[in-house]
């Protein structure tokens, strides 16, 4: 047990007994002050998915902390800030990626939500930003579901000075372009048709979009119009509408789940909804001296993987069942699991491509001999 204890702790950021001290977890604790018996006891619980009341039994047995369920909970509620700030340092550890062909920084932005067990149970949405091609991800965020600035947006996010952000139809707004575009960062949106009005360049009359797209007759055919979007202020961005024309059978499919969908909510789908199906539309700022529109399509279809890593951290941390308490222990709770599946994704990242034993002999020198 404390030989694999003491693996697990090479694998933690550096200054992580630190942190606690730095975010006052400990602060106003009478006993059992120890940063490391508190994080094996609190990984009892988020790690092994013990309850409260399994995790302080065998916390005791193992001689890591004498305490009750209800100061369990408090220990936890109180350690957020930690969880979270361990979290920052590991995904730090992976850098800022730079894509591998040219200077600039692809930055794909996604959200999922996470919801607590029972009827009433709460919903919490985590605001997730990664860089491509590396998947390192370098940012994110937990919301309400509910409420004024708790939705998909741009806003959420930091955006630095150059930086390259793709995203789904859940960010195709005006606002959020102009928030992108306005910290001078570039931008490629899937459209929504719906909600993202787009004009001619020149004289701002409505752009027919999909007058414009209904001319890819065949598959894989590509092409890009100039537009612009209307944001706040009275200020536009000028940029293109990148279009690619699907195959048959993923037409069949996106209609398929169209009428599932109209049919469950009771609602009638409308002929142009059915025609916009046909294609991958997608609004960018991306330069066009850099970026064909090809390119800037195949770069949109690389941030599926986004999905990938939260269904990866809910498969590795039952991500998707929060505990039903209050605000700050199901916070405290969520950075704890994703603390957990970081490290998981660590110690499985060593063990593929470090060394035939699975950790760094540097980062493990503290750690006891194997007999």
């Amino acid at each position: 047990m404390n030989e694999d204890w003491d693996l697990l702790v090479s694998f933690l950021p550096s200054d992580w007994q630190k942190l606690a001290h730095e975010t006052g977890t400990l602060k106003g604790l009478r006993k059992d002050k120890s940063v490391e018996n508190l994080l094996r006891t609190l990984l009892l619980h988020l790690g092994c998915g013990h309850s409260l009341r399994e995790t302080v039994v065998r916390a005791r047995k193992a001689d890591l902390a004498d305490l009750s369920d209800v100061a369990l909970l408090k220990r936890l509620k109180k350690s957020k800030e930690w969880l979270h700030a361990l979290c920052v340092r590991l995904f730090q550890e992976h850098g800022v990626a730079v894509a591998t062909h040219g200077d600039f920084q692809i930055r794909a932005f996604d959200a999922t939500t996470v919801k607590e067990p029972g009827r009433t149970g709460g919903l919490w949405r985590i605001h997730y930003s990664v860089s491509l091609p590396s998947l390192a991800c370098d940012f994110f965020k937990l919301t309400p579901t509910e409420g004024p600035g708790t939705g998909e947006s741009f806003s959420h996010f930091p955006i630095r000075h150059g930086d390259y952000i793709v995203a789904d139809r859940g960010y195709s707004t005006a606002n959020g372009i102009g928030h992108v575009v306005g910290a001078g960062g570039h931008v490629s949106v899937r459209v929504n048709t719906s909600a993202l009005p787009l004009r001619t360049v020149r004289r701002g009359k409505l752009f027919d979009l999909l007058g414009a797209v209904t001319s890819l007759k065949r598959a894989g055919t590509v092409r890009s119009w100039p537009v612009r979007v209307d944001v706040k202020d009275g200020m536009s961005v000028t940029g293109r509408v990148c279009a690619i024309r699907k195959t048959e059978e993923a037409i069949r499919i996106a209609h398929e789940k169209l009428h599932r969908t109209a049919s469950r909510k009771g609602t009638q789908l409308q002929p142009e909804t059915l025609a916009f199906a046909r294609y991958v539309i997608v609004f960018t700022t991306f330069p066009e001296s850099s970026f064909t529109a090809s390119e800037v399509l195949e770069w949109y279809r690389i941030r599926w993987q986004v999905e990938l890593v939260f269904k990866r951290f809910k498969s590795l941390a039952q991500l998707g069942h929060l505990p039903k308490y209050d605000d700050e222990s199901a916070k405290a709770w969520l950075y704890g699991k994703l603390l957990v599946a970081l490290l998981v994704e660590k110690l499985i990242h060593h063990a593929v491509a470090v060394s035939p034993w699975g950790y760094n002999l540097e980062a493990a020198s503290t750690a006891q001999c194997v007999a």
